[in-house]
């Protein structure tokens, strides 16, 4: 009888309970990212978060900032610290596009030298990517001792290490020439979406 009664409690207790779980997530044109998530033995927190539009009127993709510590806007995502960046996608998209824009972003957002040196890690980075369907949702972790990861749903395709490509390819959202500047705002918190 006790424990009849303490399993119904149990249940009524964590369905009161789910929807504050539900509640520390945020919400971007109806795509969850949680407050905050694990990525090793690095626990990350949530900077910011925000939707590409595409020609202004479509929408590419939203995207979401995690820091082991938060970034500071004028050091571009430099900062050798834990960061993730979660993109969950509303288009269908192969492979070799984002192999294009990695080239091109990096390319804007270093000089000739920094990407001279870095043109090998890009060309082995770029053959970690998959086509994407809308709905698949890519995340790049940095961990310093490790590298960054490129995963796609959560399954991991492959690690390129080095502090330089990591700051060089997190640049294409937060350099100085951003891919979207009201994105690179959302995404470090200074605005909100």
């Amino acid at each position: 009888m006790f424990l009849s009664r303490f399993i119904t409690w149990s249940l009524v207790i964590g369905l009161a309970i789910l929807p504050v779980s539900q509640a520390a997530a945020r919400t971007i044109e109806g795509v969850q990212f949680p407050e905050s998530l694990r990525a090793g033995p690095r626990e990350m927190n949530l900077q910011g978060a925000g939707l590409l539009r595409y020609k202004v009127i479509f929408r590419g993709y939203v995207a979401a900032l995690y820091q082991q510590a938060p970034i500071s806007p004028d050091t571009n995502g430099s900062q050798d610290k834990a960061r993730r960046l979660e993109i969950e996608y509303f288009w269908d998209i192969p492979a070799n596009e984002f192999q294009k824009a990695t080239v091109e972003g990096i390319r804007k957002n270093t000089d000739a030298e920094k990407f001279a040196s870095l043109r090998d890690q890009i060309d082995t980075f770029n053959q970690f990517y998959r086509d994407v369907e809308s709905g698949d949702r890519y995340s790049l972790t940095y961990l310093p001792d490790r590298g960054t990861e490129l995963a796609l749903n959560g399954e991991p395709l492959g690690t390129m290490p080095g502090q330089n490509f990591a700051t060089a390819l997190f640049g294409i959202w937060l350099g100085d020439q951003p891919l979207d500047e009201s994105l690179k705002k959302k995404l470090l918190g200074e605005e909100t979406s």
